[in-house]
């Protein structure tokens, strides 16, 4: 469990760490404490004798470089990382390390479940089940090509090289096709987390995890060589670049259907509702208050991840790397 000033939340996070169905003398609990200056340090040895182990840093680096040094210290073959606001079943930890019986899995992902307050699916919500769709499919062709980074579990020999500038749980998905081996999303394996309290600050987040996915995604990019990978190049180009090339498509396809539209009545309507589809984006996203209307939730949140997306490649090819990682202040 990795924080940074967590004091409000990490009290509910080890209590319902405590309450998982997991023989106790196989498990390791450790809270990587990322140079927290709050209570939470304090928080977390008060459970000291309920078997917590804290890992305090005295200096902020990064998600993941607090991630390297207590997985370098962590006992068990199978690490599972979690996020603080992330809750789990209390059979959540037996569903995720039962898929290592098969040797051939290096990781493992859970599949999300975004939630308002009132326990409701969040704004999110249709393409949270979208891309859950997506991994069930992925895990039965060969491999995931992405975990959720708020829970996945991985063999301990693929968590290697893990960076300030790189997401782990992308990495360790890499690392894993590297050794000749998959990793795969397990449905059963269920993480619940809250919906973001601000929406503009969750598009800098998204801004933020796109930025940190082209940087592993071109430090690796002899994953791409069919010949070797096969199944998995073409996965990792369809999924991950073509996906992050969607705000150029979506230009291409406004501009091509504004000159066609001068000659044929069939692309002028698709032009008009191109531009119908974009102007409720816009003007809800601009709002201050979230839409409750499912209908307005689509344009809005498709709107918001390819320009976060757009946004990223600009920064990237900027020379702009994410070093930090900060938690999303979710719904209360």
């Amino acid at each position: 469990i990795t924080a940074y000033n967590e004091e409000k939340r990490i009290e509910e996070k080890i209590e319902n760490t405590l309450q998982l169905d997991y023989p106790r003398d196989k498990l390791e609990i450790i809270v990587a404490s990322d140079g927290s200056t709050d209570g939470t340090n304090s928080i977390v040895r008060q459970h000291e004798g309920d078997g917590i182990k804290l890992f305090a840093f005295d200096k902020r680096r990064g998600k993941e470089f607090a991630q390297k040094d207590a997985v370098s210290s962590a006992e068990g073959e199978v690490l599972v990382f979690t996020d603080v606001a992330t809750k789990l079943r209390s059979d959540g930890l037996r569903e995720i390390v039962k898929n290592f019986a098969d040797p051939a899995i290096g990781c493992v992902s859970s599949e999300d479940r975004l939630m308002r307050s009132d326990g409701q699916p969040a704004g999110e919500g249709l393409y949270v089940r979208y891309e859950m769709l997506l991994r069930r499919l992925e895990s039965r062709a060969h491999s995931l090509v992405g975990l959720s980074g708020s829970f996945f579990a991985a063999r301990k020999a693929v968590c290697e090289d893990f960076s300030s500038n790189m997401q782990s749980d992308f990495k360790t998905l890499l690392n894993s096709i590297q050794l000749g081996l998959r990793g795969v999303s397990d449905p059963d394996a269920l993480g619940y987390y809250l919906d973001v309290a601000d929406q503009k600050k969750e598009l800098d987040r998204k801004v933020r995890t796109v930025i940190r996915g082209l940087t592993v995604f071109f430090q690796h990019l002899e994953l791409l060589n069919f010949l070797r990978y096969r199944l998995f190049s073409y996965q990792l180009f369809c999924h991950k670049l073509l996906r992050w090339l969607v705000p150029l498509f979506l230009l291409t396809a406004l501009v091509s259907n504004l000159i066609l539209s001068f000659g044929s009545l069939v692309y002028f309507t698709i032009f008009i509702s191109q531009l119908a589809f974009y102007s409720l984006g816009v003007t809800f996203l601009l709002k201050k208050e979230e839409t409750s209307n499912t209908l307005f939730k689509i344009p809005v949140y498709f709107l918001s991840v390819n320009l976060a997306i757009a946004v990223a490649w600009w920064r990237y090819l900027s020379g702009h790397r994410v070093l930090m990682w900060a938690p999303s202040e979710r719904q209360p």
